[in-house]
């Protein structure tokens, strides 16, 4: 969708993460259609007699949750197509992008200024301070293939709220669910120029789009390498938040519900076939229980139905792409060779799916130990010490979401003081998330905090105004 009058610099294929075949083709733009984007946005936040007040800006998210719940279906079937996630996982993140619009209105709702303090001395006597809130200006939005919906939701829907407009650029892999939000937009009543979707033919033109200056903040859900290289870009005062990954760990300790423990593991750490930045990649575990824990949890994971992501009995599906299946499975295997025991999986099922797959006992400087897999692999590491195993945990330069499973409140406590995270859940896996919670990756995981409401917070401005008077 380029808002340019403009031919197309190219012709993109967008094909299925299962089968691999065409399923649309969609226009992308260069730098020529950047430009035409910024141009539009930029005037439309300038043009300040036409922002669109907040009443109306309500009524179009309400619209906009509408529509996406009377095509909840389709848009589920396009994400799973797309992305791969399995159709019963990508219903739930339909519902949770629908959340996310009620998110955003609940939020402007209750969205003020505040009364500052002031006229507490002789010299500042007689005045009246306040503050209101403004849109900070044109959000370039770049996100990444995993949500390619609720990701979406998660960019977009803020700017609207807050009255900024917004250029979001999805995932190269999975444009259709993007290019079809924004059409709900678009029939929702928000004029063009607030929300354009770009696909960009290449790197330079995406580079181009976020180092512009008239972008006001960027925000950057996907791979560390490249959103660390993209701020690096920013023109000066651009602000931004940038959401990664991590290799989120999880501690076993003392007498654990094992039973609980193996649930919310087995769908923490393949939901998605991993492909989450807060899948559970690696579980500690006391050394009296991490082979019969290991081993449970292989058994599970053994028996997860793999295959096409459309298929509503399947519970993991393919990964992005067919390298991302060469590139995992030989992470694992150099584990192998280092030492590690594979327990189940470790294997290709297909040029698309790898299967579930359990290590126990990983070299601790082993790339499955390290770095983030991004697919459906977890590690379970015996320890003896706790206070070594979370040493472990904090020793990698990424820190998110962590969890421990534990019946003692105490070590509960103790252990969610130790362990570097944003978040650490206890009993329950490290990819809980509802979009109302603050989200923020620490250390090369991200910068600033995600989440509706603070997204909300960042996308705005608190403009002051001073009043002076006799009469105060």
């Amino acid at each position: 969708m380029l808002e340019s009058s403009r031919s197309p610099a190219a012709v993109q294929e967008v094909t299925a993460a299962f089968e691999q075949n065409v399923i649309a083709e969609v226009a992308a733009g260069d730098e020529s259609h950047v430009e035409d984007a910024l141009t539009a946005a930029h005037a439309a936040f300038r043009n300040k007699t036409e922002w669109l007040p907040l009443h109306e800006r309500l009524a179009i998210l309400g619209r906009i949750a509408e529509k996406m719940t009377s095509e909840a279906e389709d848009l589920a079937y396009t994400a799973a197509l797309e992305g791969g996630k399995p159709l019963q996982d990508s219903k739930v993140e339909v519902t949770r992008a629908i959340h996310g619009i009620h998110l955003c209105i609940d939020a402007m709702r209750g969205d003020a200024g505040d009364v500052i303090p002031i006229a507490t001395t002789p010299t500042t006597s007689g005045r009246l301070a306040f503050t209101q809130k403004e849109p900070i200006g044109v959000v370039a939005a770049v996100s990444a293939f995993n949500h390619p919906l609720n990701l979406i939701v998660h960019q977009v829907a803020p700017a609207i709220a807050t009255g900024c407009p917004v250029i979001v650029k999805p995932a190269d892999d999975t444009p259709l669910s993007c290019l079809n939000f924004v059409k709900i937009v678009r029939d929702a009543g928000l004029p063009s120029g607030w929300c354009q979707a770009l696909i960009a033919k290449d790197i330079a033109t995406a580079e181009k789009f976020v180092a512009d200056p008239r972008v006001g903040f960027f925000s950057f859900i996907g791979s560390a390498k490249v959103g660390w290289m993209l701020r690096s870009k920013l023109a000066p005062g651009v602000r931004c938040a940038l959401e990664h990954g991590g290799a989120a760990p999880v501690v076993l300790i003392g007498d654990y519900d094992q039973e609980l423990a193996l649930g919310s593991i087995l769908k923490g750490g393949f939901y998605h076939a991993g492909q989450v930045c807060v899948s559970v990649q690696r579980v500690f575990a006391p050394r009296e229980t991490s082979r019969t824990f290991a081993t449970s949890l292989a058994e599970r994971a053994g028996q997860l139905v793999v295959g096409d992501p459309t298929d509503p009995d399947t519970q993991v599906g393919p990964l992005i792409r067919p390298g991302e299946v060469k590139r995992v499975d030989e992470w694992v295997h150099d584990a192998v060779s280092a030492g590690a025991e594979l327990l189940t999986g470790g294997m290709k099922i297909s040029d698309q799916c790898y299967a579930p797959t359990v290590l126990l006992d990983p070299p601790t400087d082993a790339r499955v130990s390290t770095a983030e897999i991004f697919g459906p692999v977890v590690c379970v590491y015996s320890y003896d010490d706790v206070d070594v195993a979370v040493a472990q945990a904090n020793s990698l330069s990424s820190a998110f979401q962590a969890a421990v499973f534990t019946r003692d409140i105490d070590q509960a406590m103790s252990l969610y003081k130790k362990l570097d995270a944003s978040a650490v859940m206890i009993n329950d896996h490290t990819a809980f998330r509802d979009d109302v919670m603050p989200f923020a990756g620490l250390r090369e995981s991200g910068l600033g905090v995600g989440g509706i409401p603070h997204t909300i917070e960042d996308m705005q401005i608190n403009k002051m105004m001073v009043i002076r008077s006799q009469e105060l």
